[in-house]
């Protein structure tokens, strides 16, 4: 009996997720500080890394997926951490644009190996009925790794910026050949054919998404809604850190070095959105889990609107460090809310499909928004930050569309009309905001 035949899976997919977390953490922590100080990325090519990877994973996630269906799950994660490792070891080594895109679509390309084949994996191994908890317990070893990780790539990158992203994908190219030893797989089948994610499959699933906007204002206003947030994210996401970089750090034990506070900024960032998704659960969780929770989803939507607009125009470090902040505990703490109250309210056999055209509207909302914000920044870096900030405007009051109907308050099911046309149109609405990794 081989090695790898002998290894527990779940132990193995536990170790898998901290270890990822880790490397990635390690990698992403200091990146745009990388980007700016040591490559000298403008704010338009700083939006450009992030549109190659996004289109990357866009364009290359049916491709991939076959061989995860086809051939084996096992492989597929192999190949993918690879392809990782390979374009974290590029983009640190060759601090030079091109060198840095062609690294995003090589990792960019290889997480789309990874993406859902590490869960299909683990559940046909250990089985749908003990898949949820294991899940769940995963998160917490993934949470673990990340906080290690950010703590590694502020020690490294006070030696030298690059030196995390290399070892993160020296690491992740070790953590492939480890799988390829330890990782069992016994339990795997081919995807029928039918059952295939196909670029065909894609098209009608967008089709399919389009007729149900026609037909349900809900999913209508979801598509609208993860459209404007990709139109707005994009360019936000990459550009903060440049912002950031241009005020004087002070000096905390010696030392005043960005590489240091991106470190403790990834930290506080981190523990601010558990800690107050902890809080509000403890303290709130009616409100929570309500089954029309419009209201707090248009409340966190209008606070990363203030929390925008403000970095964008705050002068004094602290302040903007708190609007930054505040977008980001208001983004994560709206993520889990929507994506339940989506669940409640969309039937499970238009599910998948609402779900696939609500990350696909995002995700053509970030390539087409990111380069034209990008553009702005490299005139103004204030302009493209606030013009983000602007654009997210409109999803609090798409919320606030949204009503009960009469049944839903007499305590019946839960039923969501519209208000009568305001100038001409109503739109009901929920957010979306892509997960980190599926």
């Amino acid at each position: 009996m081989s090695v790898y035949r002998s290894a527990d899976p779940v132990r193995t997919y536990y170790v898998y997720n901290a270890a990822w977390s880790f490397l990635a953490a390690l990698s992403f922590t200091l990146s745009a500080v990388y980007y700016v100080r040591d490559a000298g990325l403008n704010p338009l090519q700083m939006v450009l890394v992030g549109t190659t990877l996004e289109l990357a994973c866009f364009l290359f996630e049916i491709p991939t997926g076959i061989v995860a269906d086809l051939y084996s799950r096992r492989l597929s994660i192999i190949i993918g951490f690879v392809l990782i490792g390979a374009g974290f070891l590029l983009q640190g080594l060759v601090p030079a644009f091109l060198a840095i895109l062609a690294a995003q679509v090589l990792w960019g390309v290889g997480f789309t190996f990874t993406s859902g084949a590490d869960q299909a994996w683990i559940t046909d191994e250990i089985g749908t009925e003990r898949a949820a908890p294991v899940f769940v317990r995963a998160q917490q070893f993934e949470l673990g790794g990340r906080i290690v990780g950010i703590v590694g790539a502020g020690a490294l990158g006070l030696i030298s910026l690059p030196l995390p992203m290399a070892v993160s994908g020296a690491g992740m190219i070790l953590l492939a050949l480890m799988l390829a030893v330890f990782m069992r797989e016994q339990n795997f089948h081919r995807t029928p054919k039918e059952e295939r994610e196909t670029f065909k499959q894609m098209a009608e699933t967008f089709k399919s998404g389009l007729e149900a906007a026609r037909r349900r204002p809900v999913v209508r206003t979801l598509v609208i809604i993860s459209l404007i947030s990709g139109l707005a994210s994009e360019a936000f996401d990459r550009l903060w850190s440049v912002k950031i970089l241009n005020f004087s750090f002070p000096t905390v034990f010696g030392t005043s070095d960005p590489a240091f506070w991106f470190t403790v900024l990834a930290l506080v960032g981190t523990l601010l959105s558990l800690f107050t998704s902890l809080i509000l659960n403890r303290l709130s969780p009616d409100r929570l889990s309500a089954a029309h929770p419009t209201g707090i989803l248009a409340t966190l939507a209008m606070l990363q609107v203030i929390g925008i607009c403000s970095f964008a125009l705050l002068r004094n470090l602290w302040l903007a460090l708190a609007a930054m902040w505040l977008n980001t505990v208001a983004g994560t703490l709206a993520y889990p809310i929507e994506s339940a109250w989506l669940n409640r309210h969309v039937d499970s056999r238009s599910r998948a499909t609402v779900i696939s055209m609500v990350s696909q509207a995002n995700a053509i909302g970030q390539v087409v928004g990111g380069p034209p914000l990008g553009a702005l920044g490299r005139a103004s870096l204030r302009a493209a930050l606030l013009a983000s900030g602007l654009i997210w405007l409109p999803i609090p009051a798409l919320y606030l569309k949204l009503r009960p109907t009469h049944a839903g308050r007499r305590g019946g099911p839960p039923a969501l009309t519209k208000l009568p046309p305001a100038g001409g149109s109503a739109l009901m609405s929920t957010g979306e905001a892509a997960p980190e990794r599926d």
